[in-house]
């Protein structure tokens, strides 16, 4: 069995930053170094005020430290992993561009006042799963050992305990809304007109040559990832043209999620 560093160091590079930005901003707001009202998405003072850091350090906070808290930081190890190292493997770059895509795309629904959540981290993790269960969608989940399901149907499986445990459900309709536009538009798309709009730019192609993150491009490209397919040669989540969706469903999962609104205080 791996150390817990060992299995850290394992981890692929976006997933991992991610949730270890997740963790630390969790950490300094119960230390009371960081007030969560001071990281939350507050579009007057966003507009009024510049403070522009809001619509980026928003997304990191998954509420204090709690059950619901670790469930969701494993949420991010298990479907962002499993993500990040299957349809997306040797995609680092797609992977990024799905999670800023994902991001603009919360934060453009949040605009709207019936959509607005002053936190979206959790809306970003569940971007993850519903993006999960349509690569992995015969895999089976067990909730509490009472009731297997597809995966397929998880998301709003989570949706409706969210509903029946009082929580709120705009961040987890978010994050399923948000993860169907890049299906649709990567997936669905592609595959019914032969043409895809959201490739991943090149800037964010030469960001990870640049700071070397996870494969290079040039090593996925060789390998049919990056830029080897043509318009709508993507089988699989992002389009690229060597991994397919098509592939065998990971083990059945016994864990049980359970959501929690969270509150904005001072």
């Amino acid at each position: 069995m791996s150390s817990p560093g060992e299995y850290y160091n394992s981890l692929p590079p976006i997933t991992k930053a991610y949730g270890t930005l997740c963790l630390l901003a969790t950490t300094l707001s119960q230390l009371g170094l960081v007030a969560p009202v001071h990281i939350a998405l507050i579009p007057e003072l966003v507009i009024k005020q510049f403070q522009v850091w809001r619509l980026i350090t928003n997304l990191f906070f998954l509420g204090g430290f709690s059950i619901n808290f670790g469930i969701r930081l494993l949420m991010i190890a298990r479907y962002g992993v499993q993500l990040e190292k299957g349809p997306f493997e040797r995609r680092t770059a797609d992977f990024l561009w799905m999670m800023i895509f994902g991001s603009l795309t919360l934060l453009v629904l949040s605009a709207i006042p019936f959509f607005w959540t002053p936190f979206l981290g959790v809306s970003l993790v569940f971007m993850l799963l519903y993006l999960w269960s349509r690569e992995f969608p015969n895999a089976n989940i067990s909730l509490y050992g009472l009731v297997t399901l597809k995966a397929f149907y998880l998301p709003w499986a989570m949706l409706a305990l969210d509903v029946i445990f009082g929580s709120k459900i705009m961040p987890d309709l978010l994050g399923i809304i948000a993860g169907h536009l890049y299906y649709f538009l990567t997936v669905l798309h592609p595959l019914a007109t032969g043409k895809n709009y959201l490739k991943t730019p090149k800037w964010v192609n030469k960001l990870v040559a640049r700071w070397r993150i996870g494969a290079p491009v040039a090593a996925v490209r060789q390998a049919g990832g990056v830029g080897a397919g043509g318009p709508g040669a993507g089988g699989g989540v992002g389009g690229g043209g060597a991994y397919s969706s098509a592939r065998a469903p990971p083990e059945s999962s016994n864990t049980a999620f359970r959501g929690r609104s969270y509150r904005l205080t001072d």
